[in-house]
């Protein structure tokens, strides 16, 4: 049995409650995973063509408000 058919099984089996709190942490852990992840790959460049971009759309007139 691979571990997330472990884990599918155990979620099974726990309680309204139970399942109700999980959701509630795996939710603010897959936030701090988002959070984590996107600040990684600013720190590593990865967005500095998406935000140069932007930046030259805007000085161009190319935008609206939004």
């Amino acid at each position: 049995m691979t571990k997330l058919e472990q884990l599918e099984r155990d979620l099974q089996q726990l309680t309204p409650q139970e399942r109700e709190e999980f959701r509630a942490w795996y939710e603010a852990w897959d936030a701090a995973e988002w959070d984590r992840q996107l600040e990684a790959d600013v720190a590593a460049g990865k967005l500095d063509r998406v935000a140069e971009s932007a930046i030259a759309e805007y000085r161009a007139g190319h935008t609206r408000p939004l």
